[in-house]
């Protein structure tokens, strides 16, 4: 598949509406996830402003109140985290016209640094959007499933109704395997697709962590990120990770934070609102996009994803995050956790929130084994909740037992 064309993103009609709402809209995400892309399609008629060009950066950041009071509206500023002065000055030309909406359009890769800023100086006045890379329905352009619709509403069994398949089984595996980032999936071209991974990961650690981080070990850092993609949806145990980078504790756990504020990483905390049940609270997580998690591995083929131990660990944080876009995509507030029990019940991914509480266990293969069954019945039970759900690769919509419905992938 040739992709010449820019993708069309589900959260762009909710990003013009905030236009409408608020003077800032702050657009965040990793590196590549094409947010500058969607800036400019929101903003077609905005100056843009590279803040990493040396030049866009001076001619900002010398006098930005003489900038601001040449452009005082419909101004990108892309990388916006660089510029922490800009913030305050920002917040004055904003006060002035406090009615004014959709003046202002900030980008940023770097969550804790960009957030701090907001939070010091523009809380208020701005809207905060998170891009992460393509879900599959954006890369092969094709809408947004209702499987979400179902969050609109308090859970029922009743209004657990999905039309139709959103991916075929082959758009499915192939989106697995190479995951979202927009640029890697322009060309259908495996040499352009690996070169161009090898060259993220470079820009990643020599460029963006080291500015952000100067006093980082960077080699620790990269053997750190390799370990990361090994442990993806398993439990952390962080004095282990330690041992191995021979680093300490605080420095493992400021590591986790890093990948996390740079938008690779998502933990998951644990669920812990079962007071019958001795819960593991270790933290859990996995690496967002799963070609970045197939390039830290070193798996370059879907045969050799498919045959590897950790597949159904993969399959797993690609299924999780699909979902979580596509809640975020269509404006569903949830929390997100895993749930484990010390007797060895775990359910991969729960969801809380308006419509409910929701247990979704997530499985490679197409067939399920009633013992399989056993973590989320108990579950449900125990919350007396409508129902959950088991996410597999199996071709048909079908309820399993009575509270137990079986959703293949194809329909997320």
């Amino acid at each position: 598949m040739n992709k010449s064309i820019t993708y069309k993103r589900n959260i762009t009609s909710h990003l013009k509406s905030l236009m409408g709402l608020f003077p800032v809209v702050a657009i965040i995400g990793a590196r590549q996830v094409g947010k500058t892309t969607l800036a400019k399609e929101v903003g077609r008629d905005f100056l843009y402003v590279d803040l990493e060009k040396p030049s866009d950066f001076d001619r900002v950041m010398n006098d930005p109140e003489f900038f601001l009071k040449q452009y005082p509206s419909k101004v990108i500023f892309d990388e916006a985290q660089l510029s922490p002065a800009l913030f305050a000055t920002l917040r004055g030309v904003i006060d002035e016209k406090r009615d004014v909406k959709g003046r202002f359009i900030l980008t940023g890769s770097s969550s804790p640094e960009l957030l701090t800023h907001i939070s010091e100086s523009l809380a208020g006045r701005i809207a905060i959007i998170e891009l992460g890379t393509l879900k599959a329905n954006e890369f092969y352009q094709t809408p947004l499933s209702d499987f979400y619709q179902l969050f609109k509403q308090p859970l029922s069994k009743e209004n657990m109704v999905i039309e139709s398949q959103a991916l075929t089984f082959s758009q499915l595996q192939e989106m697995w395997f190479k995951g979202g980032y927009p640029e890697s999936r322009l060309l259908d071209n495996e040499i352009f697709y690996q070169e161009w991974m090898v060259n993220y990961e470079a820009t990643y650690i020599n460029r963006d962590i080291a500015r952000l981080f100067p006093k980082l070990n960077k080699i620790a850092y990269r053997k750190f990120l390799t370990m990361l993609g090994e442990l993806s949806s398993k439990t952390l145990n962080k004095s282990d990770i330690a041992r191995t980078l021979n680093v300490s504790e605080p420095t493992v756990t400021d590591y986790i934070s890093i990948a996390a504020g740079t938008f690779l990483w998502r933990s998951l905390p644990s669920f812990e609102h079962n007071i019958t049940k001795r819960i593991v609270k270790m933290p859990r997580g996995h690496i967002r996009d799963s070609g970045l998690l197939h390039h830290f591995l070193h798996i370059k083929n879907l045969q050799q994803l498919q045959a590897s131990v950790i597949a159904g660990f993969s399959f797993e944080a690609f299924v999780i995050e699909e979902i979580l876009k596509g809640l975020q995509d269509s404006r569903i507030q949830a929390d997100a956790y895993y749930y484990r029990t010390y007797s060895g019940a775990e359910i991969d991914l729960i969801l809380e929130g308006d419509f409910g509480l929701l247990p979704i266990e997530i499985k490679y293969g197409s067939r399920i084994l009633s013992r399989q069954l056993r973590a989320m019945t108990e579950f449900i039970q125990d919350h007396k909740l409508p129902f959950g759900i088991v996410i597999n690769q199996a071709d048909r919509l079908e309820w399993l037992t009575d509270k137990i419905i079986q959703v293949p992938a194809t329909y997320l």
